[in-house]
Order: C-alpha cells, then structure tokens, then sequence
C-alpha cells in the first residue's frame, strides 16, 4: 500500500521551530519528488516547497524563504521540511505530497499521493 505520512507538527510561540517528518512506504521513494502545502483557516492550499529526488532542487515560496529548510533522506524514505522563525501565519494544515517528476520539483507538479496532514500552530 502506498503511504505517505506527515508528523511533527504542534503549538509553538511565535520564533519557535518545528520540524516535520514525511514517510514514505509501500513504494520506491527516491523514485519521486516531494512537495510540502499547508491549508490555513478559511485560506486555499498553498504550495509551501518541493525538494527534487537526490536534493539538487529545493524551492520554497517567497512567505517562507530564508526561514525553512527542506531536506531528504532516501535512505530513511524520509523528507524533512525545518521551520524555523515561525509566526502566526505560519498556522496551517501541512501535507506532504510525491510529484511524478523525474528531474527537479514544482509546487505545481503533478501530484500522486497525498499524506495526511499534520497541524502546525503559531500562538503567543
């Protein structure tokens, strides 16, 4: 069966850090990109970051540059996406998705599963 599985979030106070964790299983996991989006309250989904299969692509939108990091081990079927200096808009449903792309990433790519979300909360 093919899984992907989001965790890590929680409640943070504004300039704290999180990081979450996508696992993959059931398939060959550094066969795919992943994307990470988030959904906040009464907000549409937002591509957040993609990272390309060995980590030679990494895209983040402008919202989140300079203050997340996405990485990857394929090794552990994990992709991990660092939130650092995180504020209240930073608070969102994330997901993890696999992008049926073979070279580079796109928020905007073509999507193959989703995994659940995980909640991240940003409040003083």
């Amino acid at each position: 069966e093919v899984q992907l599985q989001a965790s890590g979030g929680g409640l943070v106070q504004p300039g704290g850090s999180l990081r979450l964790s996508c696992v993959g299983s059931g398939f060959t996991f550094d066969d795919y990109a992943i994307a990470w989006f988030r959904q906040a309250p009464g907000k549409e989904r937002e591509g957040v970051s993609c990272i390309s299969i060995s980590s030679g692509t990494k895209y983040y939108v402008d919202h989140v540059k300079g203050r997340f990091t996405v990485s990857r081990d394929n090794a552990k079927n994990t992709v991990y996406l660092q939130m650092n200096s995180l504020q209240p808009e930073d608070t969102a449903v994330y997901f993890c998705a696999t992008e049926n792309m073979l070279a580079g990433c796109s928020i905007n790519g073509r999507i193959e599963t989703w995994g659940q979300g995980t909640l991240v909360t940003v409040s003083s």
